[in-house]
């Protein structure tokens, strides 16, 4: 009795843990939410609104007449999936080389990509544009995507998971079966990797989402504005409307909750299903 009291003591101070933590996590959002369904004058008020308000429609009439809100998520979008994509193939390529290939200089290349993870992204801002410039791409998607094709921590990710989850018995067996290196990437790594794939995807689709300064510098014209830079032009100098401005920021936060639940649980899946074991 004394022992299966202690265990459901236990059970239920890590289950109060947990709802503790979810309640933490989630509230933020939810206060956005509540700010985005009501007016000024319910947000400024003291207490201030803490439950849903009537003013959803209404705040997100006033986004969309005052900012391309649909146009700026679509360009994210386009953005954001295209390079995650490529971040995917690109870098699961370059972390099975490092990982299953031997060639020379493979560790010092390795250590050098490491070290780009150390110097801020603002260090690169200046040579970067001059770059942009000269290929005449400002005002173009493709001064976002095709720099970020490539992630120093994607490269690393990839090559700790593959080193660690695709056995070199089973590539050394494939090469003796005559599979050349993309096929034993395609048909023997790939299928191992993709909670891998979806771990990354969750992390780089948010990056390329929220980033702010690198499109607000190559971005000029409004037809081309990413949700980030587009809710900024929510901002008023003279008359602040909090409700419009959350309404706006709420609904540009929606589809990174979908991205994440459906990547979620096909990690979860693969996790379950068909794992190479060792």
């Amino acid at each position: 009795m004394k022992g299966s009291h202690k265990f459901s003591f236990s059970k239920l101070f890590v289950y109060l843990i947990l709802i503790l933590a979810a309640f933490f996590s989630i509230f933020p959002f939810y206060w956005m939410f509540v700010m985005a369904t009501n007016n000024n004058s319910a947000i400024n008020s003291l207490p201030p609104a803490y439950i849903p308000g009537k003013e959803l429609v209404t705040n997100f009439t006033n986004v969309i007449n005052t900012i391309d809100f649909f146009g700026a998520m679509w360009n994210s979008v386009i953005v954001s999936t295209i390079t995650t994509i490529g971040v995917l193939f690109l870098c699961s390529l370059a972390g099975f080389a490092f990982a299953k290939f031997h060639f020379k200089g493979k560790n010092i290349l390795f250590i050098a990509i490491l070290v780009t993870m150390m110097i801020p992204p603002q260090l690169g801002l200046i040579p970067q544009y001059y770059i942009i410039t000269q290929l005449d791409w400002l005002n173009d998607l493709k001064a976002i995507i095709v720099p970020g094709l490539i992630d120093a921590f994607g490269i690393f990710w990839m090559r700790q998971y593959i080193s660690s989850n695709v056995p070199d018995e089973l590539v050394d067996a494939a090469k003796i079966d005559g599979c050349s290196n993309i096929r034993i990437y395609w048909n023997i790594a790939v299928p191992v990797i993709i909670p891998a794939f979806a771990t990354l995807a969750i992390i780089k689709f948010m990056y390329i989402w929220n980033d702010f300064l690198w499109p607000l510098v190559v971005l000029r014209e409004e037809s081309s504005f990413t949700i980030q830079v587009a809710l900024r032009g929510l901002i008023d100098n003279y008359v602040r409307d909090n409700g419009m401005i959350l309404s706006g920021t709420f609904w540009a936060t929606v589809p990174l909750i979908i991205v994440f639940l459906l990547l979620n649980r096909l990690f979860i899946q693969s996790l379950t299903e068909g794992a190479v074991k060792s």
